[in-house]
């Protein structure tokens, strides 16, 4: 799609690798995957589900580290080149002005995205349940956390990148108190993050047998915005009779109006198919949570958790990911 607009900046060091020759996937894997291993720092048996973002001439990221007790806890991470990360020992403290909800239970699977020049981080947070943290950080040294944004039960919150008629925005999904067997996209807004109303369904899962999106989707990193419409790539969960499959899936959202679909692709852009997605922690799980852009080319670096075991980065260009979408539209 030559005449395709991505509003956006500059990324010239993002994280590259040229397609291999005879590949003609949509997304291609770093050959040298994974980049964030299980035991990158000591404290820590997982480290997956996590999310980057450009700092400092370099990069910036919050992990999901499962640590030796098994708790879900979040790191900060730096690196110079997004594929080489050091991760911080300790975890982020988030300094919260409610104590009830700043002594948080746990926290996993973040996502990032930068907002009139401020970091936001989202995150799956214990609070009588799992619901959508909310806080920010300008340095990655010191967090801060704000309210949740919605009530338990809920998980992967996700903000779109700028305002949309003066109101942030959020996708969400919510869930039950466990391993959840259903899930479906909303959308919520809010004048000022703290309170939020106008919810609006956005997807569901694809309801047909062994379908990749059939039991449950969920946003991954912040939606792109082009001029053919904001691009959401997200997650699709099959169950089968060996459990659940997670797959990455793309679709196109209005503009205006993002809880409205414009094109929904049918196949999957990526679905586990390699040892480090097929075996570990988790088998067969690929859960996208954050993703980086050079605007100008449109090359995209798409981070996500693989078996919930490590981190792993696809590559691509969104203007392909953008005619898949179109090419392969679902019809209802």
């Amino acid at each position: 799609m030559t005449n395709l607009k991505i509003p956006g900046e500059a990324l010239p060091n993002i994280p590259w690798q040229e397609r291999p020759i005879g590949n003609d996937d949509v997304l291609w894997r770093y050959s040298e995957n994974p980049v964030v291993p299980a035991r990158a720092i000591r404290a820590s048996t997982y480290i997956h589900n996590s999310a980057v973002i450009p700092f400092g001439g370099g990069f910036a990221g919050v992990f999901r580290i499962d640590n030796r007790a098994r708790r879900m806890q979040l790191h900060a991470g730096r690196s110079d080149d997004g594929l080489e990360w050091r991760i911080d020992e300790v975890p982020i403290r988030f300094r919260c002005e409610d104590p009830e909800i700043g002594a948080f239970s746990y926290g996993y699977d973040p996502r990032l995205v930068r907002i009139d020049g401020r970091t936001y981080v989202m995150w799956c947070n214990g609070y009588h349940g799992p619901t959508i943290g909310l806080g920010y950080t300008d340095d990655f040294e010191t967090f801060y956390q704000l309210e949740n944004a919605l009530l338990p039960f809920n998980r992967n919150g996700v903000l779109f990148p700028r305002k949309i008629h003066d109101r942030y925005v959020l996708l969400s999904r919510p869930s039950d108190n466990g391993h959840t067997p259903f899930g479906e996209i909303y959308l919520s807004h809010s004048p000022d993050l703290i309170h939020w109303g106008k919810h609006r369904h956005v997807m569901a899962p694809i309801r047909e047998e062994n379908g990749w999106q059939s039991t449950k989707i969920g946003a991954g990193p912040a939606p792109i915005e082009t001029s053919e419409g904001w691009l959401l790539i997200y997650h699709g969960v099959v169950t089968t009779c060996n459990g659940f499959v997670y797959s990455a899936g793309a679709a196109l959202l209005d503009l205006d109006e993002p809880w409205k679909v414009i094109a929904r692709a049918d196949p999957y852009l990526l679905t586990p198919s390699t040892p480090y997605e097929s075996v570990g922690n988790v088998p067969n799980v690929i859960f996208p949570c954050g993703a980086l852009l050079d605007a100008p080319s449109g090359r995209l670096a798409l981070y996500y958790g693989s078996a919930d075991t490590v981190v792993s980065v696809a590559f691509g260009f969104v203007h392909d990911i953008v005619d898949f979408v179109r090419h392969n539209a679902r019809r209802a």
